[in-house]
């Protein structure tokens, strides 16, 4: 099996501990992995922070605790004025081990008080990846204390009190302005709670050599920067595909306007429109090049449905007679689509078989109401929650979020590293709807598809939201979804 990218490989806690023990058994002992992780830590802290000369470190009784201990060593050495807040006056194995270096080295060791030292930065060393409860008693305090004071934090592998399988955050949790991972990526640091936890995320390796990575196959992968090739200078609008976007009930005729601008901004050759008729003049004024058409009843879906190629169903649909009609004409038509909002809100109350070539985009709301739990259970795990509706369903699945995830019928994960809070805001889904679209179009599989709509779609986003996150509109993505797909940004 070849060794997969550790800059793109998502993992459990259980299998970094897996390849710790992979590079132990490979010869590299305990004590010099955390003389790494010590090392790596005060490096990406003099990167961010050159000017800092006073540290201090909050130190746990485990092994995270020890990378701790040995990184107030290094500093020491290095002539950093430090101090090591420690939670617990004993510590076994490596951990051990480290605290004693700590000491020999001149660093002061003292337990948990009211009040910080002043330091120009604090290290959150207190708990590793294995967390998977609130932080309590003197760890609880010194989290809190942490919070509560200005200047930065530097978590060392996880922000003590994330969840680093799932990205919750525990009350209380560190938030770290930088967070150094050990060995591997933690899926959690990039769903959920993770990024605003984390702060800037930096992955150190630890010099582990590649075959031991090869051996425990990560959980999940990052999305990686994509663009489609260019076309054949012969090309024309047949070969680009066709995308029908249903939905725009009464008032929601800008809903499924978005979805159909957006399948047409990554490049569907011709994108039509089955409304309301109210919403037809409103959609030919504002694009022209889009073709919508009023649809009164399921029967005039027929010969839109004939000429189309993939569907798009829900964007402003609505759940009354009108919009469960089309619905189950376009499901009943058999081909490939993307299903979202009501589209979506309709399946869960009526569930029925979906065409094999299928993505469906809820957001945690509607998983919810998709898998009949609530959507605490949802955020709990995100990656269950993808993976059960994959599962379910049998289709590819967009679940929306902060670092969203694309999850297949087989277990496969992706998840999108962008995107920003200024994306939480009216029509941004009916965009991602439609490209999605614009993609399968295109001759795109639905795995393919769903994965680089949802990283074109994020990666606009940040790029309209650098004049600032509030105030983003959906439609400001368009530009930017247009350069990003021709690989121009």
């Amino acid at each position: 099996m070849a060794a997969p990218d550790p800059q793109f490989a998502l993992y459990t806690a259980a299998q970094v501990r897996a390849l710790d023990r992979a590079a132990i058994a490979g010869g590299i002992v305990g004590i010099e992995l955390m003389e790494r992780a010590a090392r790596a830590a005060l490096d990406a802290l003099r990167r961010r922070w050159p000017q800092a000369q006073a540290l201090c470190v909050a130190c746990g009784p485990g092994n995270n605790g020890g990378d701790g201990f040995l990184l107030a060593a290094l500093a020491c050495m290095e002539g950093m004025r430090t101090h090591v807040i420690a939670t617990s006056d004993h510590a076994t194995g490596d951990a051990a081990l480290a605290r004693e270096r700590c000491l020999r080295e001149g660093g002061q060791v003292a337990p948990a008080a009211a009040s910080l030292p002043e330091a120009d930065v604090y290290v959150d060393a207190l708990f590793g990846s294995g967390l998977n409860r609130a932080p309590s008693g003197d760890a609880a305090k010194l989290i809190a204390a942490l919070n509560a004071q200005s200047r930065p934090v530097l978590a060392l592998d996880v922000p003590s009190g994330l969840g680093s399988d799932t990205g919750v955050a525990f009350d209380p949790c560190v938030r770290a302005a930088a967070t150094v991972c050990f060995v591997g990526w933690k899926r959690g640091l990039f769903t959920a709670r993770g990024a605003d936890q984390c702060g800037e995320r930096t992955l150190a390796t630890l010099d582990i050599p590649a075959h031991g990575y090869s051996q425990v196959p990560p959980d999940a992968t990052l999305l990686v920067p994509r663009a489609l090739p260019p076309r054949p200078r012969d090309s024309h609008k047949g070969r680009q595909g066709h995308v029908l976007a249903i939905g725009g009930d009464l008032g929601a005729g800008g809903a499924v306007r978005m979805c159909g601008e957006a399948a047409a901004r990554v490049g569907a050759g011709l994108v039509s429109i089955a409304t309301r008729e109210a919403n037809v003049g409103a959609i030919l004024s504002a694009r022209p090049e889009l073709m919508p058409q009023g649809v009164h009843v399921p029967r005039n879906l027929e010969p839109l449905l004939a000429r189309a190629g993939v569907l798009a169903v829900g964007p402003g649909l609505g759940q009354d007679e009108w919009g469960r009609g089309l619905w189950n004409a376009a499901l009943d038509a058999g081909k490939p689509l993307v299903l979202d909002a009501d589209g979506l809100n309709l399946l869960a109350t009526a569930p029925r078989a979906l065409p094999p070539a299928c993505v469906l985009t809820p957001h945690p709301g509607e998983a919810a109401r998709l898998l009949g739990i609530a959507i605490t259970e949802i955020q709990a795990d995100r990656f269950a929650a993808a993976r059960t509706l994959a599962q379910k369903y049998r289709a590819v699945v967009v679940l929306k979020g902060a670092g969203s995830l694309i999850a297949d019928p087989d277990g496969r994960v992706a998840v999108c590293p962008w995107g920003n809070p200024g994306m939480a805001s009216g029509g941004m889904g009916d965009v991602l709807t439609g490209a999605v679209a614009g993609l399968l179009a295109q001759g795109l599989g639905v795995w393919d598809a769903a994965s680089l709509g949802v990283g074109l779609h994020a990666r606009a986003g940040d790029l309209a939201a650098r004049a600032g996150e509030r105030g983003l509109l959906a439609s400001d993505l368009f530009p930017y979804l247009r350069a990003l797909v021709n690989g121009r940004a």
